[in-house]
């Protein structure tokens, strides 16, 4: 049973495919088309749909069939010398009754392929489209809320598609196969049941519409419950540092106690809704079997057409039951489903360039000219920023927090678009390039240290995935980290942790830069790469940099002043604006800022020293 996969997108999804990294976009627009979104996902897995739902069609119209030839079998007994009538009308029912079992059963078992590919189908297409989302989107929100919503549609759409399967579609085909055989017995009576039964499926079907607001309420504080989840493990050593642990408690209780409000308020109405189908149900199925008793004893039916009456209308009333309720219920899951499709499937706010290119690089010289730039909401970052890297040359970002440093580490990487200007390297617009050639051509050591959940020899080749065992230990002798992995239990096999806790700042930093040396970038950038490290494994880090950056374009953010004494440039940035710019050696004679800033620092040294 083979399904044509979701990567062989059609020409239509080839069209709209974009985004950053070349992540797709085309999702967008089923944000607020819940049904359309699942419809995709049917289509391209059609072959294991259809011999699901057309064993299922089969199945009921075996389990229709089969009520006809009980009424057949009751005639034929019916009769004064049946002979052997009775055993082939007995073959025939068990026939069907074999048959009807065993479609559900094909159809179970095709399910369990179709349902289930269509989840991870969903999964890796809408975590294709989040990731390409730029950085300020997660800054706004809850990472555990992300990933619920991505948990809670694949289970929608399972849920959705199971509910249609076995308990919307079956319920519906057998009213109508019911209908059409009890016209063939009394047009009146089969008349009256498909207007009650439609008045039925209409009412409740409206009251269930009434309530989604409530179903919408429960969804998204059930994602609140989880996004407060994950922010709050995830900073456990904040909480314990603060003393909050118990606040902490009484806050998730809180947001906890709110989901079960809404949870109630939803589960409530489904059960007010299904009372009064219940009350429906028994008052009508009375008046179905009085009336057939009445036809019976006038002689307009025989004793196997009561029996075909009663079971059909039974069938009727029942399944129109079913069918309401599981209306009910596919409705809820939907307006999961909407709700969040609605955050997930928001448009990306930094697409790749329709005609993007790979980046050529050709020595790494690297351009700011005339940048201005705000984050959304915010003031002016950079106003008419001007900075010429030349190939292969070190310079040193140095300033006030809030100067607008790591901005311009951003802005090279693209993590944002500029309001005016324009950020090139090697003569080429970073707007216009295919985001994963820029990516390959950086490589970056960050302050605050990010670390994967998996084990160091991972993480280290996490900056080139192919690298062999042989370079990522290359890798890690040159950042310095050989001693304290091998030190560990497991070694290289050693797990790091979430976000690399089992491992101390300076240990998690050199990870970072063995991460770096193993990627080879020719253009490097530092973010106070020694900012956690004590002074006998800074000066053993700084020589390994030194050889990282030999021949590289290296731009390196430093609040200690001592870290830049060898390279070429400094660049001294307050308020968006570079207000001085030269060697070491030159600002520390000239006076200004750098002067200032250095000899506050070698005296802070002096006293530290005394």
């Amino acid at each position: 049973m083979q399904d044509r996969g979701l990567h062989q997108a059609s020409p239509v999804d080839n069209l709209l495919d974009d985004g950053a990294g070349g992540h797709s976009s085309y999702l967008v627009r089923y944000a607020h088309r819940p049904l359309l979104f699942i419809l995709r996902y049917v289509r391209h897995r059609a072959p294991s749909h259809s011999i699901v739902i057309t064993s299922v069609l089969a199945a009921v119209g075996c389990a229709i069939a089969s009520q006809y030839a009980i009424k057949n079998l009751i005639d034929v007994l019916s009769t004064p010398d049946p002979g052997d009538l009775v055993w082939a009308a007995f073959i025939i029912l068990t026939g069907l009754i074999a048959a009807d079992n065993l479609l559900w059963r094909v159809g179970g078992w095709a399910a369990s392929h179709a349902f289930v590919t269509v989840t991870g189908d969903l999964r890796r297409d809408l975590f294709r489209h989040l990731t390409g989302h730029a950085p300020g989107y997660f800054a706004d929100r809850l990472p555990g809320m992300l990933a619920s919503r991505i948990t809670a549609t694949a289970n929608a759409v399972y849920t959705t598609e199971t509910m249609f399967t076995w308990n919307v579609m079956p319920p519906a085909v057998a009213v109508m196969g019911a209908i059409a055989l009890l016209s063939a017995v009394n047009a009146p009576l089969a008349g009256v049941l498909v207007i009650i039964a439609a008045f039925i499926v209409a009412v409740m079907f409206k009251l269930a519409d009434r309530g989604q607001p409530l179903h919408h309420a429960f969804a998204s504080k059930a994602a609140l419950v989880d996004g407060e989840l994950v922010d709050v493990i995830g900073n456990i050593g904040v909480v314990r540092a603060f003393g909050a642990t118990m606040r902490e408690r009484q806050r998730f209780s809180t947001t906890v106690d709110n989901e079960m409000d809404a949870r109630r308020r939803s589960l409530r109405y489904l059960e007010k809704l299904r009372l009064l189908h219940a009350a429906l149900t028994a008052t009508l199925t009375a008046g179905v079997l009085g009336w057939a008793l009445k036809l019976w004893q006038q002689g307009t039916i025989t004793t196997g057409d009561v029996v075909l009456v009663c079971s059909l209308g039974f069938t009727i009333l029942h399944a129109s039951r079913d069918l309401a309720v599981a209306l009910v219920e596919v409705t809820q899951h939907m307006a999961r489903l909407g709700e969040a499709l609605s955050t997930l499937l928001l448009p990306h706010e930094m697409r790749e360039h329709p005609r993007a290119t790979p980046l050529a690089v050709r020595g790494g010289r690297v351009e700011f000219d005339g940048i201005d730039f705000a984050y959304p909401g915010s003031r002016p970052v950079l106003r008419d920023f001007c900075l010429r890297v030349a190939p292969g040359q070190r310079i040193g970002l140095v300033g006030r927090s809030g100067s607008g440093k790591s901005t311009v580490l951003a802005l090279l990487q693209r993590f944002y678009d500029v309001q005016g200007g324009c950020v090139r390297i090697d003569g080429q617009d970073v707007a216009q390039l295919a985001q994963q050639s820029l990516g390959e051509a950086i490589a970056v050591v960050p302050q605050d240290i990010s670390l994967f959940h998996r084990s160091i020899l991972e993480n280290i080749r996490y900056g080139r995935p192919e690298a062999s065992e042989v370079e990522v230990m290359a890798a890690a002798e040159a950042a310095g980290c050989r001693g304290f992995i091998g030190a560990m239990p497991q070694g290289f096999a050693t797990v790091a942790g979430d976000r690399g806790i089992k491992l101390s700042g300076g240990q998690r930093q050199r990870i970072a830069i063995a991460r770096a040396f193993l990627k080879d970038s020719p253009i490097l950038l530092l973010d106070e790469a020694t900012s956690a490290l004590d002074s006998e494994s800074e000066q053993a880090i700084h020589d390994a940099l030194a050889r990282l950056m030999r021949n590289r374009t290296v731009i390196a953010i430093a609040h200690r002043l001592s870290t830049l004494r060898d390279f070429d440039r400094i660049v001294v940035m307050d308020a968006g604006r570079i207000v001085q710019d030269g060697s070491p050696a030159e600002l520390a004679r000239r006076a200004g800022p750098f002067r200032d800033l250095l000899m506050r620092q070698t005296a802070q040294a002096e006293r530290a020293a005394a």
